[in-house]
């Protein structure tokens, strides 16, 4: 069985401003279309189309998005009459889609979210990332990297990017280049985009204080049972205004790294 994908997508985005006021953070568009979006696309350009959303704030805006999905972008046909017959002209990209979703408490942390769509699972191992931020990484050399060894998980580490512009000066001091927001390799942090053995789940419970990274993924990581898939890359998070405004300009700019579909 194909495995699936579970997206914590029950973010708040209090950083956002009024930009997540009326919506969750997933549902915070860059380029014209909610972030998580873009998350499930790079998914789906390696082949991975089924997935779990572990919603909390504002869930029912994201199965609304799903669910009137087929009629965004596309032509259609629609006689007016008692039956309302409709007849699709063309169809969308995304139809391989199979999505899940799944409520799990606007209050409850990222662990009890995950062990509350424990049933829906389904396959020995399964993806695990974060609603809010997106990567170029290899979907199928992770997969790889992952079955090259006998630990419990993988997780996808990368380099932290800059907060600030990094100026490149020759050596006469004359600034040659200002690059925005470069990534440094200045250490690694957890960037997401994990795999995991469904064993893994035995370590969280479904309360709704039972977090993931402090606890359970400390303790997986003290016994030596998760490996670091290091990923030289693109990677960005959406943590407030300025980064969705980053990650907005380099899909206007067409320099967006993530997307690797054709557009």
């Amino acid at each position: 069985m194909s495995m699936k994908v579970i997206i914590l997508a029950g973010g708040w985005g209090t950083r956002l401003g009024q930009m997540a006021e009326k919506s969750p953070k997933p549902m915070v568009k860059i380029g014209g279309k909610p972030i998580l979006w873009h998350i499930m696309k790079s998914y789906s350009h390696y082949g991975v189309n089924r997935f779990i959303l572990a919603l909390g704030y504002k869930g029912d805006l994201i199965k609304q998005y799903f669910y009137n999905y087929k009629f965004t972008g596309v032509d259609f046909t629609i006689k007016l009459d008692s039956e309302e017959k409709i007849q699709f002209l063309n169809h969308s990209n995304e139809k391989k889609w199979e999505i899940v979703f799944i409520d799990t408490g606007e209050e409850t942390l990222k662990g009890g979210r995950i062990k509350r769509v424990e049933t829906y699972i389904q396959s020995d191992l399964f993806h695990l990332t974060y609603g809010d931020g997106v990567c170029d990484v290899d979907i199928n050399k992770l997969v790889d990297f992952h079955n090259s060894h006998n630990c419990m998980g993988s997780v996808t580490a990368v380099s932290p990017p800059s907060r600030f512009g990094e100026l490149n000066i020759d050596e006469d001091n004359t600034v040659q280049e200002l690059e925005e927001k470069p990534q440094l390799g200045k250490g690694l942090i957890n960037g997401g985009f994990f795999i995991f053995d469904k064993k893994m789940l035995s370590y969280l419970t479904d309360d709704e204080n039972c977090d993931f990274e402090f606890g359970p993924l400390q303790k997986i990581a003290s016994e030596k049972q998760l490996k670091a898939y290091k990923h030289n890359g693109f990677w960005q998070c959406m943590d407030n205004i300025r980064e969705r405004d980053y990650l907005d300009k380099q899909i206007r700019e067409k320099n967006a790294p993530w997307i690797r579909w054709k557009i």
